[in-house]
């Protein structure tokens, strides 16, 4: 038994030292990695630009003994900036940039990226760091208002202007919305594609090259509408026009009224033409300390008459208007197809000047890491701040470094959920909210998607919410199919002159169409008990 307590302390220890080697092995494979286990003071340099006034911290994460880069004060800017050894090259082989952030306040508007900075030749010092230094990658979480995404934005330069253009990845992820550590990666690989991922799950793949995933395009289209071209004077491009040859009916008449008196009305029998609505308080007193010559005449207030209260209604009889059948409003001629419409004009389309071609994109080289956000929240905490040319040692690093934070932070979320009985109800939560996410995502309700985006973030801040949130989305569901089918159809193009479009919308005009008023009740005279005016 002895024998086999010592060979299992071997094996232990030798698979202890195989992991440290690992680990050491790792960050030697590492470009660059700050863990922030030591003070950032001398390594990180804060901007003196004067609009920066926020204070970093070094501070441990919240339950653990792992230190981070600490957003300490709400509602200010932050600025602040590591150096590399060495610039590094990112059309050299795989680049994967990969941080850790943890809003451990929560939060509702501001940002939590990082910026891959240019060499300072670019123009830029780190002391003077500020939004307008140049960069050649900007990567990570913000969230404010109906902004809500992990971007990825490459700046890159045109080689035929000569102008730096921010190229954003489309339909980025969403920012998991909680408390909880959280890792971030980009990996871009070789052959220009790119991966995002969080908590080490791929939330997006695209292609550098591809323009159905970056906008504006890397590659520019190779034509574009002319600029200097102008639409002709004479180009007619209404698919219907007023019927020419219409004419006003006779007996049409645009001043008569929409309502008029009702004649046939009579006044309730009881009605109290004598008695005001309202008297002067009978209980009432004059303050002792009031003083006319200061104050005013003194009034009494003003309550209901209690004679009203009884009677059909007080003061004097009106009688209510009604609906004018007679009504016809302004007179429009019947819309009919246009026999000049000659289709939608847009300008031709020639070469574009600032065309050109690549093979992967022209990445500047990475001199730099800086953090410069703008924040409603405190509590924001950076960590683990990685740069690797393996995707391999990423993984690795989420899994010695974060893995373990956020196995702690699940364990202790879910006892609280626990604590408070909603276990089931969270689990059901998230089950809806999982369903939502691929509703959101439906074609047709794309006019719609950040709305119903919105609810889901607030049920999913806000566990209480969420019957609410499904009537919501229901609702927006609803409408966009009841728009679906009653809209109409779109035009066609008609390139021809020759070629007229047919439209599906409803004539206009001589057919008198009424506006949807409700005809008043109470045609017979009939009052409330209390009616106070008899105007309408």
């Amino acid at each position: 038994m002895i024998m086999m307590g010592r060979f299992a302390l071997l094996v232990f220890l030798e698979f202890a030292s195989m992991q440290l080697l690992c680990i050491a092995a790792d960050h030697d494979a590492a470009i660059f990695y700050d863990s922030f286990e030591e003070p950032f003071n001398g390594r990180w340099i804060v901007s003196e630009k004067d609009d920066y006034k926020g204070i970093w911290e070094h501070s441990k994460s919240e339950g653990h003994d792992d230190f981070g880069l600490l957003v300490t004060e709400k509602a200010r800017k932050y600025a602040i900036v590591k150096e590399l050894e060495e610039p590094v090259n990112l059309r050299d082989g795989t680049t994967v940039l990969q941080y850790e952030a943890r809003f451990q306040n929560g939060l509702e508007c501001g940002g939590a990226y990082l910026k891959y900075l240019r060499p300072q030749e670019a123009g830029w010092k780190p002391k003077e760091f500020d939004n307008g230094s140049p960069y050649s990658i900007m990567f990570g979480p913000d969230i404010c208002g109906l902004t809500n995404k992990v971007h990825f934005i490459l700046k890159q330069k045109n080689p035929k202007s000569g102008e730096y253009v921010e190229h954003h990845l489309i339909d980025p992820p969403r920012v998991p919305s909680d408390k909880l550590s959280h890792v971030y990666t980009a990996i871009l690989k070789p052959d220009n594609e790119i991966s995002i991922l969080i908590d080490g799950e791929v939330k997006k793949k695209g292609n550098f090259l591809s323009a159905q995933d970056f906008d504006p395009p890397i590659i520019p289209a190779k034509t574009i509408p002319d600029p200097i071209e102008k639409k002709p004077e004479d180009w007619d491009d209404r698919v219907r026009i007023p019927d020419p040859n219409a004419v006003k009916p006779d007996d049409w008449d645009e001043n008569a009224p929409m309502e008029i008196e009702d004649m046939e009305a009579v006044k309730p029998e009881g009605w109290l033409d004598d008695e005001p609505e309202e008297i002067d308080d009978p209980e009432a007193t004059k303050p002792e300390d009031w003083d006319d010559e200061e104050d005013g005449v003194w009034e009494a207030p003003k309550i209901d008459n209690p004679k009203c209260q009884t009677a059909p209604g007080c003061g004097e009889w009106k009688r209510p208007m009604k609906r004018n059948p007679a009504f016809k409003g302004i007179w429009n001629p019947p819309l009919v197809d246009n026999p000049n419409y000659k289709g939608i004009w847009k300008p031709r389309d020639i070469p574009n000047p600032n065309y050109f071609e690549l093979d992967k994109p022209y990445f500047d080289p990475i001199a730099a890491i800086g953090i410069e956000i703008w924040t409603m929240q405190e509590g924001i905490l950076f960590d683990n701040i990685l740069i690797a040319k393996d995707e391999n040692v990423a993984k690795s690093y989420r899994d010695t470094t974060w893995k373990p934070k956020f196995v702690v932070e699940k364990e202790k979320q879910k006892a609280e959920e626990e604590a408070a009985g909603s276990d089931d109800l969270g689990g059901f939560q998230k089950v809806v909210f999982d369903v939502l996410y691929k509703f959101a995502d439906i074609p047709f309700l794309s006019k719609y998607k950040l709305q119903i985006l919105d609810f889901i973030e607030k049920g999913e801040k806000q566990p209480n919410l969420t019957i609410g949130v499904l009537v919501s989305i229901v609702v927006v569901i609803l409408t966009a199919i009841f728009m679906l089918i009653f809209s109409g159809k779109k035009q066609p193009r008609v390139e021809k002159k020759t070629e007229v479009a047919a439209d599906t919308s409803n004539d206009q005009g001589s057919s008198g169409e009424k506006p949807a008023e409700e005809e008043k009740e109470n045609e017979t005279g009939g009052a409330a008990p209390r009616q106070r005016r008899r105007d309408t």
